[in-house]
């Protein structure tokens, strides 16, 4: 255990993995107990969460599960009020839920592109409009929300309505950023690259190898320039360092997490 959170109250939305094995949000939720943090960990999916939580029990740490659908307003602010409650504070708000659609214009519907902008970035709109009072009292606080190198390059698939989230996720960050300076609270968002998580696989196995996922990982990982995807502990340390006092000096910041793929796009 180590003490980079210590003292501190974390909200994690997405803590629980949509599959077997470590998501972004599951081991961000971990690492951040780990290093001193109380975990609120949220997710709309109980069981995910609570999985997440007793990972977090048998290592001696503190978390409370809530259940939350981040796209409506009053769950939203309910599970907010619910972590003051618990904790009496809440110091860093981690934004992880998002979801991929692969297609352009012509191929997606205009339901499914609702959806994804509902999910992935009315979501964090919602958390940091509910949270941000809280932090603006206690004169603190570090908002992290998890973009990707999507909103800045063509990820090689057409995926117009997740990119087009992410920009949006980059700029509501950078906004929430210069409107909280003085008053000391912080928004930082991270951009990962290809990355090895649960969450890859069901939407994009057929863009890359037709349903063979060790295919599809194999591809990707040659797509880096390290031969290999990072993975969700690469985003979970980099949103550590964001949302601890380490980076007390950095706000509005798109720390790109992706074994230099971006440059290598052009």
């Amino acid at each position: 255990m180590g003490d980079r959170l210590k003292g501190k109250v974390a909200i994690v939305t997405g803590a629980g993995s949509v599959g077997p094995g470590w998501g972004n949000g599951k081991a961000t939720a971990v690492l951040f107990a780990r290093e001193g943090a109380k975990v609120f960990a949220v997710d709309m999916n109980l069981t995910a969460a609570q999985e997440t939580k007793s990972i977090i029990d048998k290592e001696g740490g503190l978390c409370a599960v809530h259940q939350t659908n981040v796209t409506n307003a009053a769950e939203v602010r309910e599970m907010v009020e619910k972590c003051i409650r618990t904790f009496d504070r809440v110091d860093i708000l981690h934004n992880n839920v998002g979801i991929v659609e692969v297609g352009g214009p012509v191929e997606i519907t205009e339901e499914n592109w609702d959806k994804m902008m509902a999910v992935n970035i009315k979501s964090m709109f919602l958390t940091c409009k509910y949270c941000l009072p809280y932090m603006e009292k206690q004169g603190a606080g570090s908002i992290v929300n998890i973009s990707s190198i999507g909103s800045i390059r063509y990820i090689g698939y057409p995926s117009v309505s997740y990119c087009a989230t992410k920009g949006a996720v980059n700029q509501l960050t950078q906004n929430v950023a210069i409107q909280y300076a003085a008053k000391g609270i912080r928004a930082n968002s991270v951009l990962p690259g290809l990355m090895n998580t649960p969450m890859i696989q069901a939407p994009l196995k057929k863009t890359y190898a037709e349903g063979d996922i060790e295919k599809m990982i194999e591809i990707r990982n040659q797509q880096c320039p390290t031969k290999k995807m990072g993975d969700a502990w690469d985003v979970a340390y980099a949103s550590l360092f964001l949302a601890s006092d380490e980076a007390r000096y950095i706000t509005g910041i798109q720390l790109v997490v992706d074994g230099g793929i971006t440059c290598k796009f052009s």
